[in-house]
């Protein structure tokens, strides 16, 4: 690491929190951008400047980062003395998730290709010293190796709508920027969302053809069948909790880049579907992920990436239940949040993990009946909303400050950014 560079990071660790908040910004204009016309026409006379793979990796950090052991959720009245049992993961990360569904993970692209960022069933990337801190670069370090590249060039996405949009066409994925986008698997976490429910006596109906799921009958001592909620309210739900993990990460992302000087904004004007790969165009190959169509539906259903990040339903599991048993096994298995030989943050680690109630077989077949007949009757899970969901991008990229000192009066951006060069390169 160069002498830059470490003065970069001293410099990053010392940044107020609240000088981040207040100077959050979108700047858009970077190094080798022009606009044509309109009032403010400009041609940078930079060549691009790509980041380095110390700022890659400190973006890529404040977006999903592994941040050890979470805390787990203590108590509800329904079950208890049991400890709640939600989690599907026994680490947290730089954002919050749902009941720690925790069901997205990172994406990015850049000149030299697509990569993955796998860190979701991952042990802790560092332990907290008694002062509740982690090491900067054995997180950096382990998060450089949860890397995956699958792809050799930057995302194959067109410039033009639908796949951009009109005002994002000039500087979106450009050359020299580093994109990064959470995806979340909805599929994973609406299932999550029926074995939560459960837990607290909660069944769901089929509001949309105004039908009962049938075979709840048996499960009366699991639930209050007599009183179940619509499914799309679920969905709905679910999309919503997913839409607000994806967009703190990204906000978690814009933070650091006025810490770091970086330019840059979080947006959702990329087309989610086309990004993914199910634009329906042989020539927009996006990330690749498989999908499905029907005339029933509104939009094409990407259901995940073989062997990369694949969603929790069919045709990457046989059946809901095969599902149903694989996100059980994420749970309670070796290395989840409820198994007891997974270390924590606890005097008794053992103790705290093993006091919750592991889903038993009838838990199991109520969640699986249930799940199944979502995607018998609609051909795919979830029924309303898409398997794969994205919907916010962060791009970093280096300002052309001349462009800023030419158009706006002096405080458009902070004292990082007036220093970036000086302390980063």
């Amino acid at each position: 690491m160069s002498e830059a560079t470490q003065e970069g990071l001293n410099d990053l660790k010392h940044f107020p929190l609240l000088e981040a908040l207040l100077g959050r910004r979108s700047r858009r204009f970077f190094k080798g951008a022009e606009i044509p016309d309109g009032v403010f026409r400009y041609t940078s006379l930079h060549s691009v400047q790509a980041l380095s793979e110390t700022e890659k990796l400190l973006v890529l950090l404040a977006c999903g980062a592994n941040t050890s052991y979470h805390h787990l959720i203590y108590r509800a009245q329904a079950y208890a003395p049991s400890l709640s049992n939600y989690a599907t993961t026994a680490h947290g990360r730089t954002y919050p998730s749902a009941a720690g569904f925790h069901t997205s993970a990172l994406f990015f692209t850049d000149d030299d290709g697509i990569y993955f960022v796998d860190n979701r069933v991952k042990g802790p990337y560092d332990e907290r010293d008694s002062e509740g801190e982690l090491d900067l670069r054995t997180v950096m370090m382990r998060m450089q190796k949860d890397i995956q590249k699958i792809g050799n060039s930057r995302l194959d996405l067109p410039k033009e709508p639908p796949f951009t949009e009109p005002h994002n066409t000039w500087v979106a994925n450009s050359a020299g920027s580093f994109l990064v986008f959470p995806v979340g698997d909805l599929a994973q976490h609406v299932l999550a969302g029926l074995c939560y429910y459960l837990q607290n006596k909660v069944v769901f109906f089929d509001d949309i053809n105004g039908k009962q799921f049938p075979g709840l009958e048996r499960f009366r001592s699991l639930a209050d069948i007599d009183n179940p909620m619509p499914l799309t309210f679920l969905e709905q739900w679910s999309m919503a909790e997913v839409t607000a993990e994806l967009s703190t990460s990204c906000y978690s992302g814009a933070l650091i880049l006025q810490a770091m000087g970086l330019g840059g904004w979080m947006f959702d004007g990329l087309d989610p579907f086309s990004v993914m790969g199910a634009s329906g165009s042989s020539n927009v190959k996006g990330l690749g992920f498989r999908y499905d169509t029907s005339d029933s539906w509104p939009y094409p259903n990407p259901t995940g990436l073989a062997g990369v990040f694949e969603g929790f339903c069919p045709p990457h599991y046989a059946t809901m239940r095969n599902a149903v048993d694989a996100l059980c096994e994420k749970k309670f298995g070796p290395g989840g949040p409820f198994h007891p030989d997974t270390p924590g943050p606890w005097n008794d680690s053992a103790a705290v993990r093993s006091a919750a109630q592991v889903h038993d077989e009838n838990f199991r077949q109520c969640v699986a009946l249930q799940a199944q007949y979502i995607f018998d009757t609609f051909g795919k899970f979830p029924a309303t909303v898409p398997s794969m969901f994205l919907i916010t991008y962060l791009q970093a990229h280096h300002l052309d400050l001349e462009f800023y000192d030419h158009f706006y009066k002096p405080g458009s951006y902070l004292r990082t950014h007036a220093r970036h060069e000086k302390l980063w390169h």
